[in-house]
């Protein structure tokens, strides 16, 4: 809504800060910008759209032609009813001479509104829009306190609390300072460049001048503009080495928010670290110095590195050799543990793990492993693994938890097992499940190959899955603490996309018998089956399968994840085909007919008792339809074989009375529908395909 009371600029919002933490930087750019949206749409203000930035030390906002004003609105209030506001002889009551002075008008300038209660006295007024220079304050300080900063901090005299003590604020509106007070500092058109390159503060005449005026003092405002400046000069820098940049997108968001003018620098360390495994290397490298590695044409670890420097330097070579100073003793520790590591065996650290907690109603990591074991044991010859290597791997799943390398690098957890694995002598099955077992570990990751590692993978999820709903402690709104959202999708992606024939009913029973009576919820079996249910429907639901095909299949609760997505598969075939919308029309007509019969409906069809034609052929049909049936497995070639009885079906409800006078006759079509809709029913529900 506009109105001739408003123009429309463009707004420029900076709030200038020390260095904001680096991980956090897109989210609270992305926060800020949701929630001035939606403040000023909820003040009515027009905005045409809304550009957000974010540097080390500023996060920033264009909102593009912000009007300068509410637009005035005409409020319709409603006074007492007519009956009630009058007497006999047509004078104002008390109730209606009070409405009209709380309207500022006299009594015969009111209106008479029909409403659903009745005839109401009413008067419309002209509210007039309030300035934006009056309510940007409340907004932008409203916003800046929703954003999700877990502990906010206060900083000198102030009462003003942020992430990060606040310096300075840009506040403009088409060119004209709007004054505010935003974290206890006053607004202005001063920003500030570069912290050691900028020449001076930086005056702003309006919006469009921010960007270049920035980048004219050596701050690239645009957290986009700056990471893909990032990711070109690394490349570039790897190229020249002979090489390929390996660019994990946390660690690129990282530095882009360590930086305002990036500058990629190449560094060496010494050949001897690379007797060390290369991801040991590499997570020190990222972890504690935020540098990117190379990898030579064969995909082995160069003695390089590349690291993102916030300066130009005159002198680059001094930047570097610092570096190169810096990583050596971060990649000497990484050696020193690596080495210590393997003086002692993985299986060796069996007897620390018992000192480590996985819950405290649930025991220590090393009695999970060994009940990991024990389920995987079990699952190994249904998925063609070796049961006492697959009990074996169980067995020393967490010993690497408490090697020095994991302790230094939690997220080489697993990988170490590997290594270490290998280094014992350990069968290589066993080695490779030390990895694998954490397979996925996010959306759309690989998983697990290795049948042991298959088996621990799956053991371990459904031990966790099953110990903590086994002491009602399952999941509550958001919170999650246990991940056992993403340990449900990890166990259903495990059999399905590796085509393993496993029940999950069978699997969590076993599981709950495990925890000699540490487990208290005696319903967890139906609980966690239906949560993981509910995670395999919204699975289905993201890659755009409909509900009602899920729910189809659903319906039936296959407890085999691999034959609940063959269903799937089927009835989505099934839903392709011409006679579907048909059949699963007359299938919902079925269901409902057999939920509303009013006698006993026999299993099997009496010859002799059928009269009409169309009911004979499709007896006829449905003999000779189960008959093939029998010798089918695959649920789509099923499916699509009983998309033959759609005319005979048709036929049979178009020509048939179901509800015969003759209560033999009635209940022979009834046996017929029934032997229709189990036929039908080996695959899904398809009549809740309707829905």
């Amino acid at each position: 809504m506009t109105s001739s009371n408003q123009h429309f600029s463009d707004l420029l919002f900076e709030l200038g800060t020390e260095e904001l933490p680096p991980v956090s930087l897109k989210t609270l750019r992305d926060a800020l910008k949701a929630n001035v949206a939606e403040a000023l749409t909820a003040q009515d203000f027009s905005f045409e759209s809304i550009e957000s930035y974010a540097t080390p030390r500023r996060l920033a906002l264009i909102v593009r032609q912000l009007s300068d004003a509410q637009p005035d609105k005409e409020v319709e209030r409603l006074g007492p009813a007519v009956v009630a506001a009058f007497d006999d002889d047509g004078n104002p009551k008390p109730a209606a001479v009070g409405f009209a002075k709380s309207c500022g008008v006299e009594v015969d300038q009111l209106e008479r509104i029909e409403t659903d209660k009745g005839e109401r006295l009413g008067y419309t007024l002209s509210q007039k829009g309030q300035p934006l220079s009056e309510l940007i304050e409340q907004s932008l300080n409203s916003a800046l306190k929703k954003l999700p900063i877990p502990k906010p901090m206060r900083w000198g005299d102030s009462s003003a609390q942020f992430i990060r003590p606040v310096h300075w604020t840009v506040l403009l509106h088409g060119s004209s300072v709007l004054e505010a007070t935003i974290l206890d500092t006053k607004t202005g058109n001063v920003s500030r460049g570069h912290r050691f390159m900028a020449q001076g503060d930086v005056t702003l005449h309006d919006a469009d001048d921010y960007v270049n005026k920035l980048k004219a003092q050596h701050v690239i405002v645009s957290f986009e503009q700056r990471q893909k400046l990032i990711e070109d000069q690394v490349k570039a820098a790897a190229e020249k080495l002979g090489g390929v940049a390996q660019i994990e997108q946390d660690l690129l968001d990282e530095v882009t928010g360590l930086v305002e003018w990036p500058v990629a620098l190449t560094g060496e360390f010494d050949t001897e670290f690379l007797k060390v495994p290369a991801e040991c290397l590499v997570s020190s490298m990222a972890e504690h110095q935020k540098y990117f590695h190379v990898l030579d044409k064969d995909g082995n670890l160069m003695p390089n590195f590349i690291t993102i420097s916030n300066i130009e330097s005159s002198n680059p070579r001094v930047v570097i050799e610092g570096n190169e100073k810096v990583i050596r003793p971060r990649l000497a520790d990484a050696m020193f543990f690596y080495e210590k590591d393997q003086q002692s065996t993985l299986e060796s650290h069996q007897e620390r793990l018992k000192k480590v907690v996985f819950q405290n109603q649930l025991g220590s990591v090393q009695e999970k492993a060994e009940r990991v074991a024990e389920l995987a044991k079990t699952i190994a010859p249904q998925v063609g693994a070796d049961p006492e290597l697959a009990h074996r791997a169980g067995l020393l799943s967490k010993c690497d938890l408490t090697t020095q390398m994991v302790g230094e690098f939690d997220k080489l957890q697993g990988i170490m097992g590997t290594y270490y694995a290998r280094h014992d002598g350990e069968d290589d099955s066993v080695a490779i499940a030390m990895t694998e077992q954490y397979l996925p570990k996010y959306s759309g990751d690989a998983l697990a190959q290795n049948p042991v590692g298959q088996c621990i993978a799956i053991a371990d999820r459904v031990d966790t899955l099953a110990g903590i709903f086994g002491i009602g402690q399952a999941p509550k709104g958001a919170k999650d603490p246990f991940a056992l959202r993403r340990a449900s999708i990890g166990l259903l992606r495990t059999i399905v996309e590796n085509q393993l024939s496993l029940d999950l009913e069978q699997l969590v029973e076993q599981s709950l018998t495990q925890f000699d009576g540490k487990l208290t919820d005696e319903l967890a079996a139906e609980k966690l089956l239906n949560f993981i249910f509910d995670r395999f429907r919204a699975w289905y639901l993201d890659q755009n399968v409909s509900a009602n095909t899920v729910s189809a299949v659903m319906a039936l609760r296959p407890t085999q994840p691999l034959d609940f997505d063959q269903r799937i598969k089927a009835v989505q075939h099934f839903q392709t085909l011409p006679e579907s919308e048909s059949l699963s029309a007359a299938n919902k007509r079925v269901k409902n007919i057999l939920a509303k019969a009013d006698i006993e409906v026999p299993d099997t069809i009496d010859p002799s008792l059928l009269q009409d034609t169309a009911e004979k052929a499709l007896a006829d049909t449905i003999g000779t339809v189960e008959a093939e049936l029998a010798t089918i497995d695959n649920y789509q070639e099923r499916l699509t074989r009983l998309a033959a009885l759609r005319d005979d079906v048709d036929a049979f409800f178009d020509n048939v009375m179901v509800n015969a006078d003759d209560d033999a006759v009635k209940a022979n079509r009834l046996a017929l529908l029934k032997k229709l809709e189990g036929m039908f029913g080996s695959v899904a529900d398809i009549s809740l395909l309707q829905n």
